[in-house]
Protein backbone atom coordinates (compact mmCIF):
# COMPACT_ATOMS: atom_id res chain seq x y z
CA UNK A 1 0.00 0.00 0.00
CA UNK A 2 1.63 3.26 -1.27
CA UNK A 3 0.44 6.63 0.66
CA UNK A 4 2.97 9.85 0.90
CA UNK A 5 4.99 8.62 -1.11
CA UNK A 6 5.32 5.80 0.59
CA UNK A 7 5.59 1.61 0.67
CA UNK A 8 3.82 1.23 3.81
CA UNK A 9 4.25 -2.74 3.29
CA UNK A 10 7.36 -2.40 3.03
CA UNK A 11 8.17 -0.70 6.03
CA UNK A 12 5.93 -2.58 8.25
CA UNK A 13 7.81 -5.49 6.77
CA UNK A 14 11.05 -3.88 7.42
CA UNK A 15 10.15 -3.27 11.58
CA UNK A 16 8.34 -6.39 11.66
CA UNK A 17 11.21 -8.75 10.91
CA UNK A 18 13.66 -6.55 12.60
CA UNK A 19 16.54 -8.50 14.88
CA UNK A 20 17.86 -6.88 18.33
CA UNK A 21 20.73 -6.68 16.24
CA UNK A 22 19.22 -5.03 13.02
CA UNK A 23 18.04 -1.91 14.30
CA UNK A 24 20.62 0.50 12.78
CA UNK A 25 19.18 -1.08 9.28
CA UNK A 26 16.19 0.15 10.87
CA UNK A 27 17.57 3.64 10.99
CA UNK A 28 18.89 3.84 7.44
CA UNK A 29 15.83 2.20 5.92
CA UNK A 30 13.69 4.83 7.53
CA UNK A 31 16.17 7.57 6.18
CA UNK A 32 16.12 6.46 2.86
CA UNK A 33 12.33 5.96 3.09
CA UNK A 34 11.36 9.38 4.35
CA UNK A 35 13.64 11.02 1.92
CA UNK A 36 12.35 9.49 -1.21
CA UNK A 37 8.83 10.28 0.18
CA UNK A 38 9.70 14.54 0.50
CA UNK A 39 11.42 13.88 -2.62
CA UNK A 40 8.76 13.10 -4.39
CA UNK A 41 6.29 16.64 -3.65
CA UNK A 42 6.64 19.70 -3.08
CA UNK A 43 8.36 20.49 0.07
CA UNK A 44 5.89 22.05 1.91
CA UNK A 45 5.49 22.07 6.07
CA UNK A 46 1.81 20.30 5.16
CA UNK A 47 3.67 17.51 3.11
CA UNK A 48 6.53 16.94 5.54
CA UNK A 49 3.55 16.49 8.34
CA UNK A 50 1.95 13.56 5.88
CA UNK A 51 4.82 11.95 5.23
CA UNK A 52 6.25 11.63 8.52
CA UNK A 53 2.58 10.64 9.77
CA UNK A 54 2.52 7.92 7.37
CA UNK A 55 6.28 6.97 8.44
CA UNK A 56 5.20 6.89 12.34
CA UNK A 57 2.43 5.13 11.29
CA UNK A 58 3.95 2.08 9.58
CA UNK A 59 6.62 2.11 12.13
CA UNK A 60 4.67 1.60 14.87
CA UNK A 61 2.34 -1.66 13.00
CA UNK A 62 5.42 -2.98 11.92
CA UNK A 63 7.18 -2.53 15.77
CA UNK A 64 3.93 -4.74 17.13
CA UNK A 65 4.09 -7.13 15.05
CA UNK A 66 7.76 -7.67 16.11
CA UNK A 67 8.08 -11.12 18.12
CA UNK A 68 11.52 -11.73 17.80
CA UNK A 69 13.43 -12.11 21.42
CA UNK A 70 15.63 -9.59 22.60
CA UNK A 71 13.79 -6.87 20.30
CA UNK A 72 12.87 -3.55 22.39
CA UNK A 73 9.48 -1.82 20.66
CA UNK A 74 10.73 1.34 22.49
CA UNK A 75 14.26 0.98 20.86
CA UNK A 76 12.74 0.49 17.12
CA UNK A 77 10.69 3.67 17.22
CA UNK A 78 13.33 5.39 18.91
CA UNK A 79 15.97 4.16 15.63
CA UNK A 80 12.52 5.43 13.29
CA UNK A 81 12.81 8.94 15.46
CA UNK A 82 16.39 9.27 14.32
CA UNK A 83 15.56 8.12 11.15
CA UNK A 84 12.94 10.38 9.89
CA UNK A 85 15.25 13.44 11.48
CA UNK A 86 17.88 12.77 9.86
CA UNK A 87 15.81 13.04 6.25
CA UNK A 88 14.78 15.89 7.91
CA UNK A 89 18.37 17.71 8.18
CA UNK A 90 18.22 17.38 4.69
CA UNK A 91 15.34 19.26 3.72
CA UNK A 92 16.36 21.89 6.26
CA UNK A 93 19.72 22.21 4.08
CA UNK A 94 17.61 22.37 1.15
CA UNK A 95 15.46 25.14 2.39
CA UNK A 96 19.29 26.84 3.69
CA UNK A 97 20.20 26.61 0.42
CA UNK A 98 17.03 27.82 -1.15
CA UNK A 99 16.64 31.20 0.76
CA UNK A 100 20.25 31.88 -0.09
CA UNK A 101 19.81 31.49 -3.58
CA UNK A 102 16.85 34.45 -3.28
CA UNK A 103 18.88 36.40 -1.00
CA UNK A 104 21.72 36.17 -3.76
CA UNK A 105 19.64 37.14 -6.57
CA UNK A 106 18.37 40.17 -4.26
CA UNK A 107 15.14 38.85 -3.23
CA UNK A 108 13.50 40.74 0.49
CA UNK A 109 13.00 38.25 2.92
CA UNK A 110 9.82 40.13 4.06
CA UNK A 111 8.27 39.23 0.76
CA UNK A 112 5.30 36.76 1.57
CA UNK A 113 6.61 33.66 0.11
CA UNK A 114 9.66 33.82 1.39
CA UNK A 115 8.70 34.80 5.09
CA UNK A 116 6.27 31.85 5.03
CA UNK A 117 8.90 29.75 4.78
CA UNK A 118 10.87 31.22 7.70
CA UNK A 119 8.21 31.08 9.91
CA UNK A 120 7.93 26.87 8.61
CA UNK A 121 11.86 26.63 9.17
CA UNK A 122 11.09 27.97 12.73
CA UNK A 123 7.61 25.41 13.14
CA UNK A 124 9.68 22.81 12.04
CA UNK A 125 10.24 21.03 15.23
CA UNK A 126 6.81 21.12 16.58
CA UNK A 127 5.61 19.94 13.58
CA UNK A 128 7.98 17.14 13.96
CA UNK A 129 6.39 16.02 17.23
CA UNK A 130 2.95 17.07 16.14
CA UNK A 131 3.27 14.51 13.51
CA UNK A 132 4.15 11.54 15.81
CA UNK A 133 1.71 12.31 18.46
CA UNK A 134 -1.15 12.18 15.92
CA UNK A 135 0.58 8.73 14.64
CA UNK A 136 0.46 7.64 17.96
CA UNK A 137 -3.13 8.25 18.72
CA UNK A 138 -3.89 7.20 15.47
CA UNK A 139 -2.62 3.59 16.38
CA UNK A 140 -4.05 2.57 19.69
CA UNK A 141 -3.57 3.01 23.33
CA UNK A 142 -0.62 0.22 23.31
CA UNK A 143 1.02 2.31 21.17
CA UNK A 144 0.63 5.48 22.50
CA UNK A 145 2.23 3.86 25.41
CA UNK A 146 4.84 2.60 23.83
CA UNK A 147 5.43 6.41 22.06
CA UNK A 148 5.26 7.99 25.54
CA UNK A 149 8.73 7.85 26.35
CA UNK A 150 9.90 9.05 22.89
CA UNK A 151 7.67 12.36 22.86
CA UNK A 152 8.58 12.84 26.52
CA UNK A 153 12.28 12.67 25.27
CA UNK A 154 11.27 14.77 22.06
CA UNK A 155 9.94 17.31 23.73
CA UNK A 156 12.56 17.59 26.44
CA UNK A 157 15.71 17.43 24.15
CA UNK A 158 14.37 18.54 21.09
CA UNK A 159 15.17 17.30 17.40
CA UNK A 160 18.96 17.57 15.58
CA UNK A 161 16.24 19.22 12.98
CA UNK A 162 14.46 21.37 14.51
CA UNK A 163 17.28 22.91 16.09
CA UNK A 164 18.78 23.41 12.63
CA UNK A 165 15.74 24.61 11.62
CA UNK A 166 15.72 27.14 13.84
CA UNK A 167 18.89 28.55 13.83
CA UNK A 168 18.76 28.59 9.76
CA UNK A 169 15.89 30.91 10.34
CA UNK A 170 17.36 33.15 12.70
CA UNK A 171 20.40 33.86 10.42
CA UNK A 172 17.92 34.75 7.48
CA UNK A 173 15.77 36.83 9.47
CA UNK A 174 19.50 38.93 10.81
CA UNK A 175 20.40 39.05 7.26
CA UNK A 176 16.70 40.63 6.47
CA UNK A 177 17.56 43.10 9.37
CA UNK A 178 20.86 44.16 8.49
CA UNK A 179 21.28 43.65 4.15
CA UNK A 180 20.68 46.46 2.22
CA UNK A 181 18.42 46.44 -0.88
CA UNK A 182 18.65 49.29 -2.54
CA UNK A 183 21.05 48.54 -5.11
CA UNK A 184 19.56 45.30 -6.05
CA UNK A 185 15.93 46.94 -6.95
CA UNK A 186 15.97 45.96 -10.87
CA UNK A 187 16.24 42.08 -9.64
CA UNK A 188 13.73 42.34 -7.12
CA UNK A 189 10.73 41.40 -9.66
CA UNK A 190 12.33 38.69 -11.15
CA UNK A 191 13.30 37.36 -7.35
CA UNK A 192 9.40 37.82 -6.35
CA UNK A 193 8.40 35.38 -9.85
CA UNK A 194 11.10 33.00 -8.18
CA UNK A 195 9.99 32.87 -4.53
CA UNK A 196 6.14 31.86 -6.05
CA UNK A 197 7.88 28.92 -6.70
CA UNK A 198 9.90 28.50 -3.06
CA UNK A 199 8.64 25.01 -1.91
CA UNK A 200 9.48 23.81 -5.86
CA UNK A 201 12.99 25.06 -5.91
CA UNK A 202 13.81 23.62 -2.17
CA UNK A 203 12.01 20.23 -3.63
CA UNK A 204 15.00 20.50 -6.64
CA UNK A 205 17.53 21.28 -4.19
CA UNK A 206 16.72 18.42 -1.97
CA UNK A 207 17.10 15.99 -5.10
CA UNK A 208 20.18 17.65 -5.65
CA UNK A 209 22.11 17.15 -2.43
CA UNK A 210 20.59 13.45 -2.67
CA UNK A 211 22.17 12.61 -5.79
CA UNK A 212 25.80 13.83 -4.56
CA UNK A 213 25.31 11.81 -1.55
CA UNK A 214 24.61 8.67 -4.25
CA UNK A 215 27.87 9.62 -5.95
CA UNK A 216 29.67 9.87 -3.39
CA UNK A 217 29.17 14.13 -2.51
CA UNK A 218 30.26 14.62 -6.32
CA UNK A 219 27.77 16.19 -7.68
CA UNK A 220 26.32 19.58 -7.28
CA UNK A 221 22.79 20.45 -5.31
CA UNK A 222 19.90 21.58 -8.36
CA UNK A 223 17.34 23.94 -7.75
CA UNK A 224 14.39 24.32 -10.66
CA UNK A 225 14.26 27.64 -12.17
Amino acid sequence: MMKSGIDQDALIQMFATATASGTEQVRKGVTQATLAALQGRELSLKNIRSVLKTVAQSASAGAAMNKLPGVDVEDLLDKAVVGMDEALLKAVDANRVALQQFVNQGADLREKHLKKALTDLEAMEDNFIGSLKKAAEAAGAQASTQWAPILEKLQAGGTLSGAKAATTAEQFVGQMQTALRDSRAASLKAAQTLAESYTALVSGVLIGMSDALTQGGTAKPRGKK
